[in-house]
């Protein structure tokens, strides 16, 4: 049986893969021990994004050639708008962190690159460019969200940034948004390397980024 595409895609972006999932940022988050001004940083810039992505999922439903594919994509577009971005208003009030900073704070090069690969991908028209980043940006949180621990952390910002992207409908969402890109990238399979690589870089930076902001 041959390798499917979208596994082809994670081993040749080895080792930034593995490193991302089990970066230093992964194992305090699991552990309970990140600091606030860490994870402040982090959500700040991760939030920062939020409107890109938006495009980007719309983007992918304007390009789908599938009435099943566009329906799911819209159910998950809701969850972000709604559940995702309400935990970040919830976890901002208890860290501390004001819209007025939310608002100044500039972005990091890896959010600017975020903002921009994820435009990209929107504006080439390309469901596979879309298919490309939206899986590394999905199912990269899957993997290292499954390598949690048993008892999660106390703080709810901790816990709930691990169940948010460790739950049944967050895993079957991953598994369609890989199906897709092994049914329409094959057709692309350059463009979709090249979004899927440059996702993948950036994934790695964007964690270092939380201890350059946050430290």
């Amino acid at each position: 049986m041959s390798e499917r595409f979208t596994e082809t895609l994670k081993r040749e972006s080895e080792p930034l893969w593995t490193q991302a999932v089990e970066h230093r940022f992964v194992g305090e988050l699991f552990a309970g021990t990140l600091a606030d001004e860490v994870m402040a940083s982090y959500l700040v810039q991760d939030h920062r994004f939020l409107d890109s992505f938006l495009i980007l999922l719309g983007a992918a439903i304007a390009a789908s050639d599938s009435f099943e594919a566009r329906l799911r994509l819209g159910r998950f577009i809701g969850m972000v708008s709604g559940e995702e971005n309400t935990y970040f208003l919830r976890a901002f009030d208890a860290l501390g962190v004001s819209e007025e900073q939310r608002a100044t704070i500039a972005d990091t090069k890896p959010t600017a690159g975020f903002k921009a690969i994820m435009r990209e991908a929107a504006a080439s028209g390309s469901y596979a460019a879309t298919l490309a980043v939206l899986n590394v940006a999905e199912w990269l949180y899957l993997d290292w969200a499954m390598r949690a621990p048993g008892t999660l952390p106390q703080n709810f910002i901790h816990a709930e940034w691990i169940t948010l992207h460790y739950n049944q409908d967050f895993r079957d969402f991953v598994g369609f948004l890989r199906r897709e890109l092994d049914r329409a990238g094959p057709g692309e399979a350059e463009v979709s390397r090249d979004f899927f690589r440059r996702a993948v870089t950036l994934e790695l930076a964007f964690f270092d980024a939380a201890y350059e902001g946050g430290e």
